[in-house]
């Protein structure tokens, strides 16, 4: 969750620190470089880059190595065929006509290759999603990526350990816009 904070607000000073300190408490290299490679997505690409950048550094003194680290091509998880029909038809009937490339990239990039690659597990991968998204003030994305990180494990117990955790990463004005989308997601799912 730092992690994923850091990367979504650029904020590199620290980074170090806290790679180091992921990789001390059993963090793969492995899942750091998945991090940064999913966040390219929702952070944007310069955030992930400045991130690789402290990354390379950080596993350079650490005798870290590319065989540690994921290929670019992986053998993807299988594709729930099913939620990935409805989440596809929604977007596109909602924002086909507007952004078809968007729409496109969504279904192809996103959703049937980077969600798929097995080096971060789906709850970790929605984890480190939701945190970016409240970190860099997007509550818009909150509710569905909640609603799938629950979908892949995350407890209600654990969402609010997350809100808990970021204000001190992201600060309490992006908490606080979060709260109202994650009391409706935990209210509609009881």
């Amino acid at each position: 969750m730092t992690l994923a904070a850091l990367i979504a607000r650029n904020q590199t000073t620290q980074m170090a620190y806290y790679l180091n300190l992921a990789l001390d408490n059993g963090v793969k290299p492995s899942e750091i470089s998945e991090i940064i490679t999913h966040l390219a997505f929702y952070s944007g690409w310069e955030n992930a880059m400045s991130a690789v950048v402290v990354a390379k550094e950080v596993f350079h003194k650490r005798g870290i190595g590319p065989d540690q680290l994921p290929p670019a091509s992986v053998e993807l998880l299988p594709l729930n065929e099913a939620a990935e029909k409805q989440r596809s038809t929604s977007a596109e009937q909602n924002f086909g006509p507007v952004a078809p490339g968007v729409v496109q990239y969504t279904t192809d990039v996103l959703f049937r290759d980077l969600w798929l690659r097995a080096a971060l597990v789906a709850q970790d991968r929605s984890l480190v999603t939701v945190s970016a998204l409240i970190a860099s003030g997007q509550v818009a994305q909150v509710s569905y990526h909640l609603n799938r990180a629950m979908d892949n494990g995350l407890t209600q117990r654990q969402a609010c350990e997350v809100l808990t955790h970021l204000a001190f990463y992201a600060g309490w004005p992006n908490v606080f816009s979060a709260l109202p989308v994650a009391k409706e997601v935990f209210e509609k799912r009881k």
